[in-house]
This record gives structure tokens, C-alpha cells and sequence, in this order.
């Protein structure tokens, strides 16, 4: 029904109305390039090249890295070293334990940029040749594993638990290697070969 008011009665229906709103927003874009069109949204954040000189299981080498890469991605994606696993990517589960210097980390909290010109051991130079680490041996012994995802993590950092004088008591170790989950439950087996490696380690050195 047409309106008496000149002003409202103008015919639109509505559908006009929204295809005409809809012809005004492309408008903007409509003499628009592709080039232009991609220039008006934000960049992609971009690394900067960082060359990377440093000692893997005793191994110099050098590498061009991403300065946002994290030594557990360096070691997994570039050096297919992968035995340190990605379990949370947040330095809560352990599954990713190296040494850098002798030290236990998160090799998913490092950036790899941060262990130029230092020393990195993982699980995978940790033995001696064909011969096992009396802490992976002691594993393997005690039963200290059942789907195996945490257990290289579990091995590196118990070796430092014994490198750092904490493998003195069952609380004690099990205080030190409360940053490393086991989701199967492994815990016992863990301890025991952690004090059966301890006593092991202490008579070699």
C-alpha cells in the first residue's frame, strides 16, 4: 500500500534497497588491482636469516636459520634429529629435553639463535657408538617405558638429575624429574633405573 507522505513513498522494495547497500560497499574495490587489493592487509610477520654455528653430539656445523625457529624445530624439521619429541610446545611435559653446556632445557622454549657457539647433546648422542649410556641401559632394564613418546625426554633429563648431584633419594629424584611426564604411568621403572644408572655413572666417573 503506496504512502500519502511523498517523502516515503519512493517505490524501493527491499530488495533493492540491500542490493544497492551491497553495490555501495564493493564500490571501493571495484576499480581495485589484485596488487592494490593485497597491500591494503597486514603483512605476514617475516624472520630475519641468522647463520648458526654450533656443536651437535659433537659435531660442528653451521646452518641458516629463522631467528623465530626453536632449537626443537631446528633439530626435527632441519637436522632430522628426532628423537626429542614435540609433546606440548609449551615447557610443561619434558618430551623435548636436550642438553645445552651440560644443562637440561626445553628445547621448545629455546631459540635455536640462543645456543650459537655452544654445545647441544640429544638423545641421539648421547651413547657410545653401538654401546648404550648406562641411563638408557638402565631403562631398557628396569622397564622404564611403555609407549616410549616421553622417554628420551625422561632419559636426558634423568642423566642430568646424576650430573647435578639430585639423584641422592627416590623423593629427590622424584622431585627433580617432576617436569617430565609420563602419561603411561612409568614412574616406579623411572626411578628405579634413575638410582640404578646413579650408582652406575658415580663408579665410571
Amino acid at each position: 500500500m503506496a504512502s500519502d507522505d511523498p517523502f516515503l513513498d519512493t517505490g524501493l522494495t527491499r530488495r533493492a534497497t540491500l542490493q544497492a547497500s551491497a553495490a555501495l560497499v564493493a564500490l571501493p574495490l571495484a576499480g581495485a588491482t589484485a596488487t592494490e587489493v593485497g597491500a591494503a592487509l597486514p603483512a605476514k610477520p617475516s624472520g630475519q636469516a641468522f647463520d648458526l654455528h654450533t656443536t651437535i653430539n659433537g659435531r660442528p656445523m653451521a646452518v641458516e636459520i629463522d631467528t623465530r625457529t626453536s632449537l626443537l624445530d631446528l633439530l626435527r624439521e632441519r637436522l632430522a634429529l628426532t628423537g626429542a619429541k614435540k609433546g606440548c610446545d609449551h615447557g610443561q611435559c619434558g618430551a623435548c629435553t636436550v642438553h645445552v653446556d651440560g644443562q637440561r632445557v626445553a628445547s621448545c622454549l629455546t631459540l635455536a639463535a640462543k645456543i650459537d657457539g655452544r654445545r647441544v647433546t640429544t638423545i641421539e648422542g648421547l651413547s657410545d657408538g653401538q654401546t648404550l649410556h648406562p641411563m638408557q641401559q638402565a631403562f631398557i632394564d628396569h622397564d622404564a617405558l611403555q609407549c616410549g613418546y616421553c622417554t628420551p625426554g625422561q632419559i636426558m633429563a634423568a642423566v642430568a638429575c646424576v650430573a647435578e648431584g639430585n639423584a641422592t633419594s627416590r623423593e629427590r629424584i622424584r622431585e627433580y624429574m617432576s617436569g617430565n611426564i609420563c602419561r603411561c604411568g612409568a614412574y616406579v621403572g623411572i626411578v628405579q633405573a634413575i638410582e640404578d644408572a646413579a650408582a652406575k655413572m658415580e663408579r665410571k666417573a
